[in-house]
């Protein structure tokens, strides 16, 4: 029941930045399948509380896998690179700038005439950035300039917290 520990072996794909969502997708289920712990109900407590824990890997290794953030966060991870750090922050002065200038724009969505359409465009925006974030990624890890790519995922982080907080935004309106 042992799997590797490394999330890409765990579902049989190269180590790198693109990653076949179908193929990720149907080996995740088959995974699931095979080691889900409804299987083991009759077996002893040990191999119950194995399949709980290789069930639990298989979830958090597909998590980080689906993810853009957690990926490049891993990927770095395996060049021994602690990319998952909250406190690291770009020293890109511009980019800074632009990130309160984007959170002073979601805290006037609410007061907008047509709020859902603020909402979108700056949704749009951020997602647009958080693409090219991506892009620039996928450059600087192929080219193994792990220096780059790390100040690049800080980016990717408030990128992608602030799609997190449009989501719930245009939940909460919603619920209104």
């Amino acid at each position: 029941m042992k799997l590797s520990s490394n999330f890409f072996e765990i579902f049989a794909i190269p180590v790198a930045w693109q990653v076949e969502h179908r193929h990720l997708d149907s080996r995740y289920r088959s995974l699931q399948q095979e080691f889900h712990p409804d299987r083991y109900a009759s077996k002893g407590d040990v191999d119950k509380r194995l399949a709980m824990q290789t069930a639990s890997l298989i979830n958090q290794a597909y998590e980080t896998l689906q993810s853009p953030l957690k990926r490049a966060q891993y990927l770095l991870e395996l060049q021994q690179i602690d990319a998952s750090q909250e406190s690291h922050i770009t020293s890109d002065g511009a980019f800074l700038m632009q990130q309160i200038e984007l959170r002073e724009q979601l805290s006037e969505v609410r007061d907008n005439a047509d709020p859902f359409a603020a909402l979108e465009s700056l949704r749009t925006g951020v997602a647009s950035s958080y693409r090219e974030q991506q892009s620039q990624f996928q450059a600087q890890y192929q080219s193994q300039a792990y220096d780059d790519a790390f100040n690049t995922v800080a980016k990717m982080q408030f990128s992608a917290k602030l799609l997190d907080e449009i989501e719930q935004l245009e939940a909460d309106l919603e619920d209104q």
